[in-house]
C-alpha cells in the first residue's frame, strides 16, 4: 500500500505539471465572470405553513450542501426556516455555529425575496413547546424530490406546526427538480453563503501571498486520519498507527463496517497519506514551493480559528475555489463541491484524478507490462477530458448514489456550451 500510495503521489505530480503548463499557456483567457452581488431583494411575503428546525451533519461542505437543500424545501413548502444548527457530534468535534462560519445576516437577507429565515423561533408557543422537548423529529428520505415532500412532509407541518430534520444530508434528488428549484439551490451556494468577514479576510490575505509568485494550485490530498480509519487502509503503517485508527474505527458507531482488510481494501484509499510529513517528502522533492496556510502566515493570523476545524475547512475552501489550479485526490464532499463552484465560476480548471485507472497503469508499469513512456502517454490520456469542463451530469436511474453529484456539476447553472 505504501508504494502504491508513493505511486499516486508521483501519477499526480505528473498531471499537476502537465496542468500547470496548459494554464500558463491559457492565461489571460479565463472564462472565469468579475462577482456580481447585486442590491438585497425586497422580502417576499407568502402564507407561512410552518416552521422548519434542521439539524445539519457532516463536514462543513457536507452540511454547506445539506443547507442549499434545505432552504429549497422551505421555499417549496412554503414555510420559515431557522438558521440551521451546525454539527457538534462528528468526528470534527466542532462546536462553530452558523454565525461563527457564515455571515448569518446576509444569508437572511439576500434570500428574503424567496423564503423567510429567522434567527430563532419566533412565537412563544412554539418557542415553549421546543423547548419542552415536545417537538416532532424525524430525518427525511435521502435523495427525495419534491413529490415526497408534498406529499408527505406538508401535511405534518400542518400537524405539528413545527418540523425538526435531524439530518440534511443528500435530502435531495440529484435529477428530477424542477429548474426553478435547482437555480434556487445554486444561488444559496454560490452567493447566500458568504464566510464571515474575517474568514474572508483571511482566506483573501492567503490568496494574495501565493499570487505574489504568479499562478498557484491547490492539492487537496485528504490524507487525514479519519479517511484512514473509515477504510481500514493501513498497509504501510506501523504497528501503533494501525492500533490508533483501529480504535478510531470503532469509536464511531455510524461508521458501519469495524473489521476491515487493510490489504484486500488497497484500493478503495488510492491517493490518502496517512503519517504527515514524513510521506510528503518524495513530493516536496519535485515541489519545494509546496506551503501550506500553517506555513504561510503567522501563528497569530490563525489562533482564532485554530480548534476550529469547520472555520480551517472554511479558509481551505475559499483559497481552494480561487486557485489558478484545484486538484483533490480524493472524491469527498469538499472536492465535489469545490469542483462544482469552480464550474460555477466559468469553468475554472480542476483535474480530476482517475485513481481507479491511476492504480491500474502503476500496477501494469510495476509488473513491467508497459514502459515509462507509455505509462506517461497513458495517464495524459486518461485526463484529457477531465479537467472539469462542460459536460452532462451523469444519471442513474434508482441509484443516487451511483450518479453525478448536483453540487459538482449543477448544470442548470451553468453556462452551456456543447456538451458531450
Amino acid at each position: 500500500m505504501a508504494r502504491i500510495q508513493l505511486w499516486l503521489v508521483r501519477v499526480t505530480s505528473m498531471v499537476m505539471l502537465w496542468a500547470i503548463a496548459l494554464q500558463l499557456r491559457a492565461l489571460g483567457n479565463t472564462l472565469a465572470p468579475t462577482p456580481n452581488f447585486p442590491p438585497l431583494p425586497p422580502p417576499r411575503f407568502y402564507h407561512n405553513n410552518g416552521y422548519l428546525l434542521v439539524s445539519s451533519n457532516g463536514g462543513l461542505n457536507q452540511m454547506r450542501s445539506g443547507i442549499c437543500d434545505m432552504v429549497t424545501i422551505a421555499r417549496f413548502l412554503n414555510v420559515t426556516l431557522i438558521v440551521p444548527q451546525l454539527d457538534n457530534n462528528s468526528f470534527w468535534n466542532d462546536y462553530s455555529q452558523f454565525s461563527g462560519i457564515f455571515d448569518v445576516d446576509y444569508f437572511i437577507k439576500s434570500l428574503r425575496d424567496e423564503v423567510r429565515i429567522l434567527k430563532d423561533l419566533r412565537p412563544l408557543a412554539l418557542k415553549r413547546k421546543v423547548e419542552a422537548e415536545n417537538l416532532y423529529s424525524m430525518p427525511p428520505i435521502s435523495w427525495s424530490n419534491m413529490t415526497y415532500y408534498y406529499d408527505v412532509i406538508l401535511p405534518r407541518f400542518q400537524t405539528f406546526g413545527v418540523v425538526h430534520f435531524q439530518k440534511t444530508d443528500a435530502r435531495l434528488a440529484n435529477n428530477g427538480i424542477p429548474e426553478d428549484f435547482q437555480k434556487l439551490r445554486c444561488r444559496v451556494n454560490y452567493q447566500a453563503l458568504r464566510f464571515t468577514p474575517a474568514i474572508e479576510e483571511l482566506a483573501k490575505k492567503i490568496v494574495r501571498i501565493l499570487r505574489e509568485k504568479g499562478p498557484f494550485l491547490v492539492l487537496h490530498l485528504r490524507y487525514e486520519m479519519d479517511m484512514i480509519a473509515f477504510s481500514g487502509c493501513n498497509e504501510g503503517c506501523d504497528n501503533q498507527e494501525v492500533d490508533d485508527l483501529t480504535k478510531m474505527r470503532y469509536a464511531y458507531p455510524w461508521w458501519k463496517e469495524k473489521e476491515i482488510d487493510g490489504v484486500a481494501k488497497r484500493k478503495g484509499a488510492a491517493g490518502d497519506i496517512y503519517g504527515g510529513e514524513k510521506r510528503l517528502s518524495t513530493l516536496r522533492l519535485a515541489y519545494p514551493n509546496l506551503v501550506k496556510k500553517e506555513t504561510l502566515l503567522p501563528p497569530e493570523d490563525l489562533s482564532p480559528f485554530q480548534n476550529h476545524s469547520n472555520q480551517m475547512a472554511a479558509l481551505d475552501y475559499y483559497v481552494a475555489v480561487q486557485s489558478d489550479i484545484f486538484v483533490p485526490t480524493n472524491g469527498g464532499n469538499m472536492a465535489k463541491v469545490v469542483e462544482g463552484h469552480r464550474r460555477y465560476l466559468g469553468y475554472k480548471r480542476s483535474v480530476i484524478l482517475d485513481r481507479k485507472v491511476a492504480v491500474e497503469l502503476i500496477d501494469a508499469y510495476n509488473y513491467g507490462k508497459i514502459n515509462w513512456d507509455e505509462f506517461v502517454r497513458s495517464v495524459k490520456e486518461t485526463h484529457e477530458d477531465r479537467w472539469g469542463g462542460p459536460t452532462k451530469r451523469l444519471q442513474v436511474a434508482g441509484k443516487p448514489k451511483e450518479e453525478d453529484y448536483f453540487y459538482t456539476n449543477p448544470q442548470e447553472c451553468l453556462p452551456q456550451h456543447n456538451q458531450p
